[in-house]
């Protein structure tokens, strides 16, 4: 009899379990059969539904952008729904619904972001009309999928950007923060997604003023096709690309607008005029690969064009020397030797050959040499007639491009300021340095460089004799260049920017170098 018992025992057991009575159901099944009162929903089995998720997943992962970190993420969590787990009921599906619905006031169409497929989603589990279990396992499928691809889409696009910059344009040379797997998976293994929708949101008073201004004229304008607010796009993107500037206190350059603005946190230090790379040549494309093809010098088309950077002031230079670069040598100064042998002398130019000086360089006979092979180099030194003026103002960067002084003051006079071979000349040098310099004791040295007394009268015993020096007419005075250190922590930002709004009014700038028609391209699929 005992035998019996046990027997039967040991057999409910199985049924029992294979039953799976005593299985502990999943958090899904837990989440939805109490917000639904729906009993239904405890049948949920992950085991079953795992292959129908995959299947989904595999069918739209590629229209993420980044397969590879969903996949992994899924992977390591075993493929369970956990957006629809966490986020459904609380309602923060929904809220990336209305978040990505309201992406429209920053210039996207929110189909980009699935915004029709996640609303149809949401509205089928909603309705909780489910006839039996492999109906929920599709529809929880579809929302997890739905969900996650429109949560990485949306943040990376409203943090980062729709697209990466440096594949579209010319001469951009900023490493721009860009979306990273460990960034996407922090979003996706999120625990408030309210929390991170709202930090994903640009913030900074340009871009919600720009922002303001797309939704006043397409008010006034009823036209989304209108050129004023597809540039309004065009600058919103620009201003939600990440910059890695690190420091509180900037100096940010707006070619379009020939003008730089001093920034120290919420306070403007100074605004000057700046002249700016001249335009690349009309059909430059074309231009340049007849140029490789020829090899000829002739028919190397100008592109002059300042680029976009970002890095840090390290050192003003004092009575710079130009270390004139080869590209100028060759289009520039060899055909005025051409004309006048003594056009170097006049220029207080030097002329350097395997790294020593040529004496006399007003003796060479230049018709030997092919602008395509010069063997020459060429420094003009410091004075009045210097390309560069009396200042330079350095900072690292792989295009040798900096801010500068200039002997063309005419430039500051004209309207359109894109002249220069591709550095900045800034209108008030002598402002610019004593912002720059660490304190007031090094800013009267510079001073003192350029002939000027000092602001410290306590130094003017010390200018006199500096001065009196320079004018000595038994002793030849050689003027040479000196160097000051800058103030840590200036960042400089050279930028682009066509369109911005102040005081409640956008204003724009003309497109100088014509950017704007090719980042316009590159968005408008997203817009």
């Amino acid at each position: 009899m005992n035998l019996r018992k046990l027997l039967l025992f040991t057999l409910f057991s199985i049924v029992l379990t294979a039953c799976s009575w005593f299985k502990e159901k999943p958090e899904i099944a837990k989440v939805l059969s109490s917000h639904f009162n729906n009993k239904l929903y405890n049948q949920f089995d992950t085991a079953a539904y795992k292959p129908i998720f995959k299947e989904v997943l595999a069918k739209h992962i590629n229209a993420s952008l980044n397969p590879k970190v969903i996949e992994a993420y899924y992977q390591a969590n075993e493929y369970l729904p956990l957006l629809v787990t966490k986020f459904y009921v609380n309602g923060g599906l929904d809220s990336l619904k209305n978040y990505i619905l309201s992406s429209y006031e920053d210039g996207f169409n929110p189909e980009i972001f699935l915004s029709s497929a996640l609303e149809k989603d949401l509205a089928v589990l909603k309705a909780n009309k489910f006839k039996n279990i492999d109906e929920v396992y599709a529809a929880v499928a579809d929302l997890e999928v739905s969900s996650v691809l429109a949560l990485s889409k949306y943040t990376n696009f409203m943090r980062y950007g729709a697209i990466n910059p440096a594949n579209f344009l010319n001469r951009y040379y900023i490493k721009n923060l860009r979306p990273d797997s460990a960034k996407m998976d922090s979003v996706l293994n999120t625990t408030d997604l309210v929390a991170e929708l709202k930090k994903s949101q640009p913030a900074a008073p340009a871009y919600l003023a720009l922002k303001k201004g797309l939704a006043l004229y397409r008010d006034s304008l009823k036209n989304e096709d209108n050129e004023a607010i597809k540039t309004i796009k065009i600058n919103l993107e620009r201003m939600r690309w990440q910059l890695p500037v690190n420091t509180s206190e900037a100096v940010w350059v707006n070619i379009p607008d020939f003008r730089l603005t001093w920034i120290k946190g919420a306070d403007t230090l100074t605004s000057m005029k700046v002249c700016v790379g001249e335009k690349r040549e009309a059909g430059y494309a074309d231009k340049m690969k007849a140029y490789l093809k020829s090899g000829k010098l002739d028919d190397k088309p100008k592109n002059h064009e300042t680029p976009q950077l970002v890095s840090v002031f390290n050192s003003i230079q004092v009575n710079p020397i130009w270390n004139i670069p080869a590209s100028i040598a060759k289009s520039e100064i060899y055909w005025m030797v051409m004309k006048n042998p003594a056009y170097l002398s006049n220029n207080n130019i030097k002329v350097y050959q395997n790294g020593k000086l040529i004496d006399e360089p007003d003796t060479i006979q230049w018709d030997k040499y092919p602008r395509e092979k010069l063997p020459f180099s060429f420094k003009q030194g410091s004075g009045d007639g210097n390309a560069l003026g009396k200042f330079k103002f350095v900072f690292d960067n792989s295009s040798s491009i900096y801010l500068h002084d200039t002997n063309a003051k005419y430039g500051f006079s004209l309207s359109k300021r894109a002249i220069s071979h591709g550095c900045i000349r800034v209108e008030d040098p002598l402002k610019f340095a004593q912002l720059l310099v660490n304190n007031d004791k090094e800013y009267d040295k510079l001073r003192m460089e350029v002939d000027l007394p000092p602001v410290d009268t306590a130094k003017t015993e010390l200018f006199k004799t500096k001065m009196a020096k320079k004018t000595d007419t038994l002793n030849t005075f050689q003027l040479k260049p000196t160097w000051f250190a800058t103030r840590k922590g200036v960042a400089v930002v050279v930028s682009y920017f066509t369109a911005w709004a102040h005081n409640n009014k956008v204003e724009f700038i003309p497109d100088v170098y014509e950017y704007d028609p090719i980042l316009w391209e590159a968005l408008k699929r997203y817009m």
